[in-house]
């Protein structure tokens, strides 16, 4: 069995994700791999293909104890034989995996890095072939990581360990050059094939809303936006967890809570809800998170913002996992900054880290005040170079509110740094500015600078908005020290002259987010009544085996069956996430439904399912495959005779052709309509019911006109 027949018999997919097919042959090539992908960029599947074609087991070491259940269960819904060691095993269950295992019952076995060197491990790892080691969560290793974990720096020795080192697989999902770096000399990795897909999540809408009233914004948010859908409410502390959670379901808005202070039963149970759907909205310390695989979270809200930019991307990017179009929120306010601070300063910590933690939350404070582009921000933090100045899809880029001249201002502020000798910090400052009597300003002889009480008319809160945002700008650094101290830098001086004016967004309390203009990443032409009973007959399934529904299928599964009505063995296998396993555990129940639908509801115009074949033994490429199609279209044949030349479809000759347009080639759509009466009926009828969806468009047409016909004018008339 080659990769892609495994691909396709296993996982249900024709085609691998960018970054997956070059890490997976490195594996199988018996090379050390490290795969930096974003979530939902399909970094377990690296390891799960090569381990089901290897000789021998593969141990996967993964810190999230919680999720190795559902690996394993899914695993096992798709004929892979897997099993975990974690501390949840009682000893007799511990002890009959170990055999099993020994016995080469299982292909890939999830391990916790606090098992790997304990006295019955080590021998049974004697007793076995161990083909690859792969370590999910590879950030963990490094201290300069936003989630160290002691336990990870047992791996090295555990490798070590093994007779005949195996190849050893490395992947995440959040890491800066510099824990990148840490990774490899930690782990020990040997000249490794390294795959960085990059961290942009075009699907994810991202916005920060420095919102007076918190829960105002927020309660109104979850009435107007994603109901009935999930998401997930982060909180900083235990008790904003419980008094939130309280108060959105005294106010008929249901959610239940998760933090570590919360008895293990209950804990579990509202995780439980929350992934069976029971029930729609979390309430979370970020104890929640690492390791639910939940795929379809709409909405990600920060109630108070997290201690740097690693945890944020993180978190916040577990919403969206099935590429979804879905919202990345953070309620901003001056007070978050100072828990983070005290949180760092009640640490027991070592200098250099602790003023690496002041960092890094510093570049998420100015995050949150910049007027650029958010996802670039982000982008940069992680080393990754934007390819233009503005996403169209964060609230910065689209929020095009009025811009307010702030450089009297500023020039006022960075007159009183000077003034004070860069020698305090915001509090002070601000207090200066408003003519405060503090003790302390008096006692240090401040109220004898000039700049004492020159900004009294502003609020405290004001002025602290806008020194923040001097901050964000690189108009003033502010110190990475338990208490920072503000100093000028050398772009201060133009705008102290007046050489350069200084304008600061005004803030505009949108409760609804901007339209976002994201391609979807599933078909979105589907039958919303068939795709309902689809779901009810997979929650039913997932009750009655104690599976998450996403175990047994996706929504975007789901949504391309309710598509492409598939009514036999043959068409269920050919909808994406759709296995040979899977077929055979659920494709008589499934394929009985749309049975019944088309029965009752009469439908006759069903669509073939459109499948790109992949040209496999000759390792010719997406690329050569487009080039291929596009050179039969400059011979002139027909798109009838590009699809015969090609054996494909003349609907996937059009996504060959689209692609070729997209990369730059010329493409003649007019040259593929032959009847200028059939475009105009169809012009007319996307006049009538709009471009949303093509099904109503073919409803609205004689039984001759095809999808392709419909899919050619909008091409032909540049309405894509």
């Amino acid at each position: 069995m080659d990769i892609y027949e495994a691909l396709s018999t296993y996982f249900g997919y024709e085609e691998f994700k960018t970054g997956q097919e070059k890490l997976i042959k490195g594996s199988l090539q018996g090379r050390d791999v490290l795969g930096i992908m974003p979530t939902g960029g399909g970094k377990s599947l690296c390891y799960q293909l090569p381990a089901i074609l290897l000789e021998g087991i593969t141990i996967v070491i993964s810190p999230l104890i919680s999720l190795m259940k559902d690996q394993v269960d899914s695993l096992n819904e798709m004929g892979i034989p897997g099993t975990y060691i974690n501390s949840t095993l009682e000893d007799e269950e511990f002890r009959k995996r170990l055999e099993a295992i020994r016995g080469g019952k299982y292909k890939i076995v999830y391990v916790a890095p606090e098992r790997l060197n304990t006295y019955l491990f080590s021998n049974l790892i004697r007793d076995i072939e161990v083909s690859m080691v792969a370590i999910d969560e590879a950030h963990c290793i490094s201290q300069w990581g936003h989630d160290f974990r002691p336990s990870y720096l047992e791996i090295p020795r555990f490798i070590n360990s093994i007779g005949n080192r195996p190849a050893v697989s490395a992947y995440t999902a959040t890491a800066t050059k510099e824990v990148i770096g840490e990774i490899k000399e930690l782990i020990g990795l040997r000249n490794p094939l390294e795959s960085i897909i990059g961290f942009d999540r075009p699907n994810l809408f991202y916005k920060v809303v420095k919102a007076s009233n918190k829960y105002a914004y927020l309660k109104e948010y979850l009435e107007n936006n994603f109901q009935g859908e999930s998401g997930i409410i982060y909180c900083a502390t235990r008790k904003t967890v419980e008094a939130l959670a309280k108060r959105l379901n005294e106010e008929g808005l249901p959610a239940v809570g998760y933090h570590g202070g919360m008895a293990g039963e209950l804990r579990q149970e509202n995780q439980d809800r929350f992934i069976f759907n029971g029930t729609k909205i979390i309430v979370a310390t970020n104890a929640f998170g690492m390791g639910i695989d939940k795929p379809d979270v709409r909405f990600v809200i920060h109630y108070n913002m997290p201690k740097n930019m690693e945890s944020y991307y993180q978190e916040a990017g577990r919403a969206g996992r099935d590429g979804e179009p879905s919202d990345c929120i953070l309620l901003y306010s001056p007070a978050d900054i100072v828990k983070q601070k005290l949180i760092i300063q009640n640490s027991t910590l070592s200098l250099e880290r602790e003023t690496n933690l002041y960092e890094n939350l510093q570049y998420l404070v100015d995050y949150c005040h910049t007027n650029k582009c958010l996802r670039n921000a982000i982008l940069s933090y992680f080393g990754e170079e934007p390819e233009n100045d503005e996403c169209n899809n964060c609230g910065n880029c689209l929020d095009k509110s009025e811009m307010v001249d702030i450089t009297i201002e500023a020039q006022k502020i960075l007159s009183c740094i000077y003034r004070v000798g860069q020698r305090y910090g915001t509090n002070i400052v601000v207090q200066v500015l408003r003519g405060s009597r503090n003790k302390r300003v008096l006692e240090a002889g401040l109220d004898k600078v000039s700049t004492y009480g020159i900004m009294k008319e502003y609020s405290e809160s004001v002025l602290k908005e806008i020194v923040m945002t001097l901050v964000s700008m690189d108009y003033i650094r502010m110190t990475a020290d338990r208490f920072p101290v503000l100093k000028l830098t050398s772009l201060s001086g133009p705008v102290l002259k007046g050489e350069i004016k200084v304008y600061h967004k005004k803030d505009l309390l949108e409760v609804k987010a901007p339209m976002k203009k994201v391609e979807k990443a599933v078909v979105d032409d589907f039958d919303e009544e068939l795709f309902s009973l689809l779901r009810e007959l997979r929650y039913n399934i997932s009750r009655d085996k104690g599976l998450p529904p996403y175990v047994v299928f996706h929504d975007s599964t789901l949504k391309e069956m309710a598509a492409y009505f598939p009514q036999d063995k043959e068409a269920f296998l050919d909808i994406k996430g759709v296995g040979l396993k899977k077929y055979e555990n659920y494709g008589e129940e499934f394929i009985g439904v749309i049975k019944d639908y088309i029965m009752e509801k009469g439908v006759d115009n069903i669509r073939p399912r459109e499948r790109e074949w992949i040209e496999k033994p000759t390792g010719k490429t997406n690329t050569n495959r487009y080039q291929l199609t596009y050179d039969c279209y400059n011979q002139g044949l027909s798109l009838q005779e590009i699809a015969d030349e090609r054996n494909f479809t003349t609907g996937t000759i059009i996504k060959h052709l689209e692609r070729c347009e997209s990369d730059g080639q010329t493409v003649q759509w007019s040259r593929f309509i032959d009847d200028p009466m059939k475009e105009s009926k169809i012009l007319e009828a996307i006049a009538r019911v709009g471009l949303e969806k093509l099904r109503p468009i073919k409803e609205e047409l004689p039984e001759d006109i095809s999808y392709d016909d419909i899919k050619l004018v909008i091409l032909n008339n540049g309405l894509k």
